[in-house]
């Protein structure tokens, strides 16, 4: 290619990225009442810089070819640091291969910018072949951790190229930028995954919320659980106390993990997870709540029914269908909360709400009846009351 195409060329593949990068999000219209989504993805592969993907060098790459492209960009944790809202998303390759990268933005909802590179996370003595899914904690100690699956071949099934082994990489640092790698989670359990640090300790513990699995898939008879170590440098739970099982017949019936940190509210510790449930088409993924005791945080005192947010639209189209899920979310000082979530393991939105509505949402909202019948009534009950309310209140409207 001549020079000047080539320059052209480069020219416009960094002139669509910043149109895209700019780009002004907006509410979606009709919204239930409880969050607002938003009409774009907040980040996408597009979204990466040229310079992650494409040889910018005329002589090794005359054709100006993707050299190392990117395939997903998702599961973010989330974070604000200095006024800015930055989020850890899990950027996979084209190599299959994911490394942790962080985006910011000045106001949470659009024009999130890549950091010119990405976290080269430091290794322990047994170096991980993936890393994903980080969940990010301000803890009172003074250190921000990053808590991933650190995931590695089973050796012991060398004929079995998928079989892996997942285990809780711990990582630390104060600004994004510098980290420290600390050893791996010690359990009793056979791999882990999903696991989250508690934001305070807990009777001068350190808490950490774990989903324990006897394989890479199976999660066996497990839940979210939760297990206590006395230090993050060296950690090492022996028991695991269950905080909250799967269900049949819910939206947590196959397997559910955490999602980001709890938030502390008034009323208790709120939380955010995703659970699996079979279907005809596969496995979907959802997001529900709950709220935990104050001073036992692993102790459920709240449980609202059914999901909380579910793949709609173009979310339900991805590297894995029907998926929505969640590891980051962002309390503001005005008491605004944005969600971040990723949809069918492809891309990232956001959607924002106020801690007042999650808490009228999560006390609120009537808890599973646990049988058909009794979920029939609870509905049957809010609609008589309903017509009541229509008959004397809003006898024009037409129903």
């Amino acid at each position: 290619m001549e020079p000047s195409k080539f320059d052209k060329r480069v020219g416009k593949l960094f002139k669509e990225y910043n149109k895209l990068i700019t780009r002004t999000n907006k509410k979606q219209k009709n919204g239930n009442g409880i969050y607002d989504r938003y009409k774009y993805p907040i980040v996408t592969r597009d979204h990466t810089p040229p310079f992650w993907r494409y040889d910018l060098n005329i002589e090794t790459n005359p054709h100006l070819m993707t050299r190392l492209g990117v395939n997903t960009t998702f599961n973010a944790g989330a974070i604000k640091l200095d006024g800015k809202y930055l989020v850890v998303l899990r950027v996979e390759g084209f190599d299959v291969k994911s490394f942790f990268a962080v985006a910011e933005s000045a106001n949470g909802v659009d024009n999130f910018k890549f950091w010119d590179h990405p976290i080269v996370m430091p290794v322990t003595e047994d170096p991980e072949m993936n890393v994903y899914d980080m969940r990010l904690t301000q803890h009172e100690d003074g250190w921000i951790y990053g808590l991933f699956c650190a995931e590695r071949k089973d050796l012991s099934k060398p004929e079995d190229s998928s079989a892996a082994l997942a285990s809780c990489g711990i990582s630390r640092t104060k600004d994004l930028k510098n980290w420290e790698r600390l050893p791996d989670l010690k359990s009793n359990a056979s791999q882990q995954r999903n696991c989250v640090l508690h934001p305070e300790f807990v009777n001068g513990k350190y808490m950490i919320y774990t989903r324990p699995q006897m394989g890479f898939i199976d999660t066996g008879d497990s839940g979210i659980c939760a297990g206590f170590t006395e230090n993050m440098e060296n950690a090492t739970i022996d028991e695991e106390v269950m905080v909250d099982p799967r269900t049949y017949h819910t939206v947590r019936e196959v397997k559910n993990g955490q999602g980001p940190a709890p938030i502390k509210t008034d009323q208790g510790w709120l939380h955010l997870a995703h659970g699996v449930r079979r279907t005809a088409a596969g496995l979907r993924y959802s997001l529900y709540c709950f709220l935990t005791d104050l001073r036992q945080p692993e102790k459920v005192i709240k449980r609202p029914s059914g999901h909380f947010i579910e793949p709609l639209g173009d979310e339900r189209v991805g590297d894995v269908s029907n998926v929505t899920f969640s590891n980051g979310w962002i309390l503001d000082d005005d008491g605004k909360v944005f969600i971040y979530y990723a949809s069918s393991d492809t891309r990232m939105h956001v959607a924002t709400t106020t801690l007042d509505k999650l808490l009228d949402y999560v006390l609120n909202t009537p808890e599973d009846g646990g049988n058909t019948n009794a979920c029939a009534s609870q509905r049957d009950e809010m609609i008589t009351n309903n017509l009541k309310i229509l008959g004397e209140k809003f006898p024009g409207i037409d129903y």
